[in-house]
């Protein structure tokens, strides 16, 4: 038996997909072949404020899931809307990488020390807002494409620095080209809610025997962290390029979420830290399967379920970031 596992086709999609496929393989035994998607969001090159939170980058992989043209999906999870589809499962969040960004220039200068006018490339609103308070003197040019085409940019001097995502560029071997980085720490540059995430996704009526092989991959912590991060996106009624930073972790046994709202110029921004204890909740071994409720865990009635705990925390963050001013600086849209 051969699973086939539906991806994207960008290199940074199928290297990622890959690893999945590779970690299925060595605890099951059971062979994995990659089945490349193209996607909304590889094909329309409108800015990411223009497309939104309309899923562009998961509605055609999605779609092949249900037509049966493949039997489960890997996506970076901060490219899927909050809403879940009833049909569908987020069966297993692999444990996180790097969920910092980082700034990529051709000499190492930081990002604060950049001169007047430097140019800056970056297509998220959130990266955008977050350029100007750390520099108000440089460009931000909106930008799209890959990542190596985006570091060409930087070396060939069309650009003096990029923002990327560390876990892409770890996934992707991790090599510059000569270029410099500079990691941005997320106590004030918190990123996208599910950065350095992956979300492994299959249909809710699956052979029970695929779901309890996903489900092994799963890592606990990673799933508390970003359910907490989701439901702040969620109560804020944002879309997944809105300018939202939402980051937590589990350390020692508690749950640490910072969120920050930001005006789209950076001018302006709203933020709110919470900690919650959940040390008791948590199982030995970290596994997930041993709890109930949805994909995400969000709907899960137990008060004793980590994954309750961690979407009850996000929904109480974004409500108090609501009643400070957050309405005022998101977009709201729905995310369907």
């Amino acid at each position: 038996m051969t699973l086939r596992l539906g991806t994207r086709r960008s290199a940074l999609a199928l290297a990622q997909s890959q690893q999945v496929a590779d970690a299925l393989t060595a605890a099951t035994g059971t062979d994995v072949e990659l089945v490349p998607i193209v996607s909304e969001g590889d094909v329309n090159r409108a800015s990411l404020s223009q497309l939104g939170g309309r899923g562009v980058f998961a509605t055609t992989l999605r779609e092949a899931l249900l037509a049966g043209r493949c039997d489960f999906l890997v996506h970076s999870l901060k490219d899927l809307p909050t809403a879940q589809p009833a049909e569908l499962v987020l069966a297993a969040h692999p444990a996180r990488e790097d969920a910092r960004d980082v700034a990529i220039t051709r000499d190492g200068t930081p990002l604060g020390d950049l001169q007047p006018g430097a140019s800056v490339g970056t297509g998220s609103p959130r990266r955008i807002a977050q350029v100007h308070r750390r520099n108000s003197r440089v460009r931000v040019l909106d930008i799209r494409g890959n990542v190596d085409s985006r570091l060409g940019r930087v070396r060939d001097g069309e650009l003096d620095a990029v923002i990327l995502a560390a876990a892409g560029l770890t996934r992707l071997g991790g090599d510059l080209g000569g270029l410099e980085a500079e990691y941005l720490g997320l106590s004030e540059w918190p990123t996208a809610p599910g950065q350095g995430a992956l979300a492994v996704e299959a249909r809710a009526d699956a052979d029970a025997r695929l779901l309890d092989a996903l489900a092994g991959l799963d890592d606990l912590d990673t799933r508390v962290a970003v359910t907490a991060e989701r439901t702040v996106l969620a109560g804020l009624d944002a879309g997944c390029s809105a300018p939202v930073g939402a980051h937590a972790e589990v350390v020692d046994g508690d749950l640490r979420l910072r969120a920050i709202v930001y005006a789209l110029d950076g001018a302006h921004r709203v933020g709110l830290d919470r900690t919650v204890r959940i040390a008791p909740l948590l199982p030995p071994d970290r596994g997930y399967g041993g709890y109930s409720g949805s994909g995400d865990g969000a709907d899960a009635a137990d008060g004793a379920d980590p994954i309750a705990r961690a979407a009850r925390t996000g929904d109480d963050v974004a409500r108090r970031l609501l009643e400070r001013g957050a309405a005022g600086l998101v977009p709201r849209e729905s995310t369907p």
